[in-house]
C-alpha cells in the first residue's frame, strides 16, 4: 500500500489563505442513497454568507457557506496555497452521484489487487456502517496545473452530523484514482493542466440505514486550517 500513497497528492497541511468565487449551472442529474433509492429533486439557493445567523445544517460550525446546489450543478472556487507560490488555483466541481449500501466497485478492487501482485481481502465497512461511493467531475479552470482531491475537504452529511473519509477510506479512493487513471481518465488527485476534467473518488462509511442529506466542499485544501475552518459549498442530496 505504500507505493500507492506516494502517488497520493495530500494538500491538507497547506498553509492557505482562500479566495473565493462561486456559481452554478442548472443541469440536474439525480443519484441514490441509502439502499439504492433515488434522491429527491432540490431547487438550488442563493450564496449566504450566514455571517449574522446560525451555520445551515452540513456546515461546518462557524463556515462561510458560499453557495447552496443541487447534484449535477457546478460550483466553482479560487484558492492560494504555499504549495503553488501564491498563484491562485481554480477548481469547478459537480456531484454526479452518491452511492451508499454496495460493496465497493470489484473492477477497481480487481486491479488494486493486480497492482500489488497479490489478493487482498475484500474490504468491509466498520461494524453498524455502510460504504458510501461519491463520484465527482472535476475540472482545473485555473491558469496552471493543480491538484485536489475529496481527503479532509469533502464531508457526506445526515443532516448536522459530518462524516469524512478514514485513512482506510481514503486508500480505497486512491484505488478509484488509479484504475480510471488506468482507464485513461486522469484524476485530480495526480494533477490536471489548466482545462483539463478528470474524475473524483471519495469513499465514506456512515451508519447503516442513516440516509444522507447533504455534502460539504470546501472550498480551501482543509475543512480547517490554522487560520480556522474554510469556507464552502453545501450540496443538496434530499
Amino acid at each position: 500500500m505504500a507505493w500507492r500513497r506516494q502517488l497520493c497528492t495530500t494538500t491538507a497541511a497547506a498553509v492557505l489563505v482562500v479566495v473565493v468565487a462561486a456559481c452554478s449551472d442548472g443541469s440536474g442529474t439525480q443519484s441514490s442513497s441509502g439502499k439504492g433509492k433515488p434522491l429527491a429533486d432540490v431547487s438550488s439557493s442563493p450564496s449566504s454568507d450566514n455571517s449574522g445567523g446560525s451555520t445551515p445544517a452540513g456546515a461546518p460550525p462557524g463556515a462561510k457557506v458560499l453557495g447552496t446546489v443541487r447534484l449535477g450543478e457546478a460550483l466553482t472556487f479560487t484558492l492560494h496555497t504555499s504549495e503553488t507560490s501564491g498563484e491562485p488555483q481554480r477548481w469547478k466541481l459537480v456531484v454526479r452521484s452518491v452511492e451508499c449500501g454496495k460493496p465497493l466497485n470489484h473492477a477497481v478492487l480487481a486491479y488494486a489487487a493486480d497492482s500489488v501482485g497479490a489478493p487482498t481481502a475484500t474490504p468491509v465497512p466498520e461494524a453498524g456502517k455502510q460504504f458510501c461511493v461519491l463520484a465527482m467531475d472535476g475540472t482545473n479552470v485555473g491558469k496552471s496545473t493543480a491538484s485536489w482531491d475529496a481527503s479532509n475537504t469533502v464531508t457526506l452529511n445526515v443532516r448536522d452530523v459530518r462524516y469524512t473519509q478514514s485513512q482506510q477510506d481514503t486508500e480505497y479512493a486512491l484505488d478509484y484514482a488509479q484504475y480510471w487513471n488506468q482507464q485513461g481518465q486522469t484524476a485530480p488527485t495526480f494533477g490536471l493542466n489548466s482545462g483539463s476534467q478528470g474524475p473524483v473518488h471519495g469513499v465514506f462509511e456512515i451508519p447503516a440505514g442513516d440516509e444522507l442529506t447533504s455534502l460539504w466542499v470546501t472550498a480551501g485544501t482543509a475543512i480547517e486550517t490554522i487560520y480556522g475552518v474554510q469556507p464552502g459549498h453545501l450540496v443538496l442530496l434530499q
